[in-house]
């Protein structure tokens, strides 16, 4: 697990499409602040604050689920579920009119019923994922109509109001200089982080991402994998909601809609396979700051706001096409020496492949490898 570790800073290290991103935040800040004297100020660095957190932990949840090879698309409705329920609770138990402690105690007693259902949508995905056979971006197509529907028949198709001040607090209020919903981005983010490029189940998901075959021959259980994927898609999606529904101050079933999009956006633009198999939590929210320069960029110099839609799409066009013409170069020229060490690019060569199976059977349970030695996989059938 250590040398495994090892080669994952090495390839972050010198992960080219991570270096051309770094550049390009360098550039739109460099450009904006010269284009206008009010980009590069603590108030319009904290305002953009505010605004990015939101996608940018919605956009952690599809990296989750981008790097087993699927997608979550549910992630909004998910979202939205969470901060409908705590809102619910909200009203249920007075906690808008409670005071002191009791009032604290009652907001984090709401909060975690809403988090614990938004969950418990993930739970429906990996079902439906693993059990029904339904493949990620069906299934969480009919959990985000699902899901949607519920929360108009539930609301009315009205937005929820009456929250605490407290809650209002971690959409509204700063840490020193910094956003609290920025505080939250940064804490999910290293959470994200550390389950992927730390723990078992991280190099497990990773593996399945990068050849589910070699994953099953290699003694991994891929539906339990998948199913703590989406569950833990679903709970960054519902710290999403939280964060959304105290920022704006109300709860709706429509809030937020074009994220899922603009999440995916973020994603790719961020280096994420996908494919499956590799992508750096890094490079997500450098992306996600990116489009936000761009978004605050262009309001400044009084834009049309439907610009920042074609901006999102160039930069997504350019920076995969630059990617595919330097990948096809470096094919042109063969392997490097760096590259027939294993330390630079995803998870796709047998020797990576062997690498991650071998930590991940480290860290599974013997008893679920004891299971999978009585019931070895099918072989796939042989074309004759």
């Amino acid at each position: 697990m250590t040398a495994l570790r090892r080669l994952d800073f090495s390839r972050l290290l010198h992960d080219r499409s991570l270096t051309r991103l770094a550049v390009l935040v360098i550039a739109l800040v460099v450009g904006f602040s010269l284009a206008s004297p009010n980009f590069l100020t603590v108030l319009n660095f904290q305002s953009m604050g505010f605004q990015v957190a939101e996608i940018g932990i919605l956009s952690l949840a599809i990296l989750l689920s981008m790097l087993t090879g699927g997608i979550d698309l549910s992630i909004v409705s998910v979202a939205s579920i969470c901060a409908i329920t705590t809102a619910k609770m909200f009203s249920a138990t007075g906690a808008a009119n409670a005071t002191g402690s009791r009032g604290m105690l009652l907001m984090v007693f709401s909060c975690s019923v809403g988090l614990a259902a938004g969950t418990s949508c993930g739970v429906l995905n990996g079902l439906l994922i693993t059990r029904v056979g339904i493949t990620p971006i069906l299934a969480t197509l009919g959990t985000l109509q699902l899901l949607n529907g519920i929360a108009i028949i539930w609301t009315g198709g009205a937005a929820l109001y009456g929250f605490p001040d407290s809650f209002l607090n971690i959409g509204s209020f700063y840490v020193g200089r910094v956003p609290i919903p920025v505080i939250v981005l940064i804490v999910a983010a290293l959470g994200t982080a550390v389950f992927v490029n730390r723990t078992g189940m991280g190099l497990r998901l990773r593996l399945v991402g990068a050849n589910p075959t070699a994953a099953t021959y290699s003694g991994l259980n891929n539906d339990r994998v998948l199913m703590s994927t989406y569950v833990g898609s679903a709970l960054l999606a519902s710290v999403a909601g939280i964060v959304i529904s105290a920022r704006s101050a109300s709860a709706n079933a429509d809030y937020g809609a074009s994220y899922v999009l603009l999440a995916i956006v973020i994603v790719v633009l961020g280096g994420v396979n996908p494919m499956g198999g590799y992508g750096t939590v890094l490079g997500v929210i450098l992306a996600a700051f990116a489009l936000q320069f761009v978004a605050s960029g262009l309001n400044m110099l009084g834009m049309n706001q439907f610009l920042y839609n074609v901006a999102q799409g160039v930069i997504l066009i350019g920076a995969m096409s630059l990617n595919v013409v330097l990948d096809r170069r470096r094919s042109a020229r063969g392997p490097t020496r760096r590259d027939r060490s294993g330390a630079v690019g995803p998870l796709s060569n047998e020797a990576d492949l062997a690498g991650v199976a071998a930590a991940a059977t480290a860290t599974t349970p013997a008893h679920d490898l004891a299971d999978r030695q009585t019931q070895p996989p099918a072989r796939p059938s042989e074309e004759s």
